[in-house]
């Protein structure tokens, strides 16, 4: 199963950073859409939704029940996210996107993810996963970006 990884570990967060910066603008994706920059931006989205910067809407309770199984299967048997799975609009980008400056705002924001994680300051409650503790955010954002740099092979 091996060891659950956690923005909120120290180490977990420097390995994640120094694979955002091994990444470079020519970075090719195994699979999906985006580019490297917009990969980038898609991911401090995603961690805005953590401080309440990005608002997503409210789902139906069937995907939301959805939701909240695979967050716990996910922190019981600590596996990933599946290539190519769907996302909210709200965090999709298709625009084009300046690479040194969305991943400049990506570490910002893990700076400031960190920030908030110590002062149990993030959102309670997620629209997909539901419930949501300082602990489900750190394993779940560790997961995302980890999901993303794979597909970019850093």
């Amino acid at each position: 199963m091996g060891v659950k990884k956690s923005l909120n570990n120290p180490r977990d967060l420097r390995e994640i950073k120094a694979r955002i910066h091994s990444l470079s603008e020519e970075s090719e994706p195994k699979w999906g859409k985006m580019n490297a920059a917009q990969m980038l931006r898609h991911c401090d989205r995603i961690l805005g939704v953590g401080f309440g910067k990005i608002v997503l809407p409210k789902i139906n309770i069937i995907i939301k029940s959805v939701g909240i199984i695979t967050k716990i299967e996910m922190r019981t048997f600590n596996n990933g996210i599946p290539p190519n799975m769907p996302t909210f609009k709200e965090v999709n980008i298709k625009e084009n996107c300046n690479f040194e400056k969305s991943r400049e705002e990506l570490l910002v924001s893990l700076d400031e993810f960190t920030e908030r994680s110590a002062k149990n300051n993030l959102l309670a409650e997620h629209a997909l996963f539901g419930k949501m503790t300082k602990e489900d955010w750190g394993f779940m954002e560790y997961k995302h970006l980890d999901h993303h740099l794979k597909q970019f092979e850093v």
